[in-house]
């Protein structure tokens, strides 16, 4: 199983930590399924963008992003060529390292 390795988060991580998962698993779930909530307002249906995350390494052992994830990505806070929505990116047999964003877009949390 690929390991996925988490920097340290304030919020989410403060440690930072590794955890495993399936593969064909998306990175969402499996942060989900290992105690780090990651926002996820529409609830992984690929239609916001407060799951983002920055894929360190094993970027190219994803999934490649469909032009849906991508148009969205645009609106991201802190998009880095490497970023990805965590409920998309779907794991490999490669190890990956992600970094979840200090700030994310959520009108949800901040009551707009």
């Amino acid at each position: 199983m690929p390991i996925i390795k988490i920097l340290p988060h304030a919020e989410y991580c403060p440690n930072g930590t590794e955890i495993e998962a399936p593969v064909g698993t998306s990175i969402c779930e499996a942060m989900l399924d290992n105690g780090i909530n990651i926002e996820h307002a529409c609830d992984m249906s690929c239609a916001c963008t407060t799951c983002h995350v920055i894929v360190k390494e094993g970027f190219h052992s994803l999934n490649e992003a469909e032009e849906e994830e991508e148009d969205l990505l645009d609106k991201a806070w802190g998009l880095q060529p490497q970023s990805r929505l965590s409920c998309q990116a779907v794991l490999a047999r490669e190890n990956v390292t992600v970094e979840i964003p200090k700030y994310s877009i959520n009108h949800a949390k901040e009551n707009h």
